[in-house]
This record gives C-alpha cells, sequence and structure tokens, in this order.
C-alpha cells in the first residue's frame, strides 16, 4: 500500500463495460517524508475520497480483493482516507491541519 493526495478527477465515457459506476481519481504518491513525489496515478475510489485528501492506496490483486471489483480492471485502489500519520519523529500529517 501507498500514501498518496487526490489531485483530481478521471472522466471517461467509453470504457470497459465492468468499469461503468466506478469513481476514478488521480492520485499523487507522497514519500516517507510527506512530499510529493513525481509519479501520478489513476485509482478506482472505494471509500468516496476528494480532492486535496490523503488516501491509502492498494495496488496489484489487492486492488481487486474490495468485493465491488473482484471482477473488474482495476489496478489501484482507494481503499481509506487518512486522519493521521505518525513517525518516531513526531506528526507527518494531521487531515484538521490540512483544511
Amino acid at each position: 500500500m501507498r500514501l498518496a493526495k487526490v489531485r483530481g478527477t478521471v472522466v471517461s465515457t467509453v470504457k470497459d463495460e465492468s468499469l461503468r459506476g466506478v469513481k476514478l481519481l488521480l492520485v499523487q504518491l507522497i514519500s516517507e517524508s510527506g512530499n510529493p513525489q513525481d509519479d501520478y496515478e489513476v485509482a478506482a475510489d472505494v471509500v468516496g475520497a476528494g480532492i486535496g485528501e490523503w488516501v491509502l492506496v492498494a495496488r496489484g490483486s489487492s486492488a481487486r480483493q474490495q468485493q465491488r471489483y473482484s471482477e473488474k480492471p482495476v489496478d489501484a485502489a482507494i481503499i481509506a482516507i487518512i486522519d493521521t500519520v505518525s513517525l518516531d519523529s513526531g506528526l507527518l500529517y494531521d487531515k484538521r491541519e490540512d483544511f
């Protein structure tokens, strides 16, 4: 699993039939120091995340473990919205301070 920040939405009117109704979000991966990385990816949203939120992204076969996506061609899924991230050096992220 990876930490990421939701940067936007992805809309596709022509897609595989099994993806109808799947909300797709553009996420930017976050480094262990809390900085945005250059990497972006598209992830299916399982939990109702919004733009600007930090999220937990499952990738590969783990992304399809969520019941609604088991038979869909999904390679990344947002499985949690992050409230806080703490390291031994202190608090890295707190949702209450981000908005």
